[in-house]
């Protein structure tokens, strides 16, 4: 099979790339690469079956999905505060950008679609166990393109001629390590602030409900969805994880606290956190009999080995998305005002 993994060198993406590759299938990817090259070892061991191609869902070469046989779509800009920052940029690549590449896909033939959704659509949810037809409620930017965008592609998938087979995948927060590692999400940045500082901040007061997966069966989770049964995942969602993921905030800080001793908790003094959803994955364990294979602790125990060991840097910038989001758009403000005829300090020829 021949996928275009749309935002493949990210969080998720350059977990799944490789096991993809892995399992004999050749991959595209279309990517900003905003966070560096982080399929290097893979693209020098798999060669031909790797291309690598810097590129904008918004403005990329449509020509790119010929001979496409499926779409993996994790592209966008991830995370509340980063979609805060601009607003209409946010707006523009999380729903533009994702309508274009569907668009372009059904048209050139593409046969499956799988979308990276979030189970931040749920917001505020009333009551515990959400499922997949409970109401969206978003309560952010972020999880509001996520659901804008679920149901633009499900009327597509319904109406388009020819027919694209559409699924989307609401993930719990996703922790654990990755070549694109991130100390914003909650498990990876309590056990790092753990590690380095001795203390965990915990916002809203800690009782707001989050279920969790590991990068590592988020990547499954796409995988299957990929290449499984075409009638069990057409026009279908799945929540992904597992029931015994879900947890109440200040719970997991009690439990990265207890696996680094000495570890203090405090309460930050902000406003109460307005997303709050405690989800069910009984769909995706029924039907297409998933289930996860790491738990809270395995990812808390791993982070923590990898800050020990020097694996990674938790300094590094990139390993924040809103530091290197800012990062981008001062340098791009300040190369706009300073070149001359596109230079900076070398003299245009």
């Amino acid at each position: 099979m021949h996928i275009l993994a749309a935002g493949g060198s990210g969080y998720i993406g350059s977990v799944l790339v490789p096991r993809l590759l892995d399992h004999g299938h050749r991959v595209t990817v279309l990517d900003r690469l905003y966070f560096g090259d982080t399929l290097a070892e893979p693209r020098a061991r798999f060669k031909d079956r790797l291309r690598i191609v810097r590129g904008d869902v918004r403005t990329f070469d449509t020509t790119l999905l010929d001979g496409v046989d499926a779409v993996v779509d994790l592209a966008g800009i991830s995370n509340d505060p980063s979609c805060e920052l601009e607003p209409d940029v946010t707006q523009s690549v999380n729903v533009g950008g994702t309508k274009r590449l569907a668009l372009a896909a059904q048209k050139r033939g593409v046969g499956r679609y799988v979308y990276s959704s979030s189970c931040s659509v749920y917001g505020h949810g009333d009551g515990l166990g959400l499922v997949e037809t409970s109401p969206p409620q978003p309560v952010s930017l972020y999880s509001r393109t996520k659901a804008e965008t679920e149901e633009f592609l499900f009327d597509l998938g319904r109406q388009a001629r020819p027919a694209m087979d559409v699924t989307c995948l609401r993930l719990a927060t996703v922790f654990g390590l990755s070549p694109r590692m991130r100390f914003d999400l909650a498990v990876n940045v309590m056990t790092k602030n753990a590690y380095v500082q001795r203390r965990i901040m915990v916002d809203g007061g800690g009782r707001q409900w989050r279920p969790f997966v590991h990068v590592l069966d988020a990547a499954r989770a796409f995988e299957l969805a990929l290449t499984g049964d075409r009638s069990k995942l057409a026009s279908e969602v799945f929540n992904v994880g597992t029931d015994t993921s879900n947890i109440q905030v200040l719970n997991l800080a009690f439990r990265v606290r207890d696996a680094i001793p000495g570890t203090e908790i405090v309460h930050a003094p902000t406003d109460p956190d307005l997303r709050d959803y405690n989800v069910s994955f009984e769909k995706i364990r029924r039907t297409l009999d998933f289930r996860t294979e790491h738990s809270i602790d395995d990812g808390i125990r791993e982070v923590l080995g990898a800050l020990r060991d020097g694996v990674v840097d938790p300094d590094e910038r990139r390993w924040y998305t809103l530091k290197q989001y800012v990062f981008l758009r001062d340098a791009e403000r300040a190369y706009r005002d300073l070149a001359v005829d596109g230079k900076l300090l070398s003299v245009a020829s």
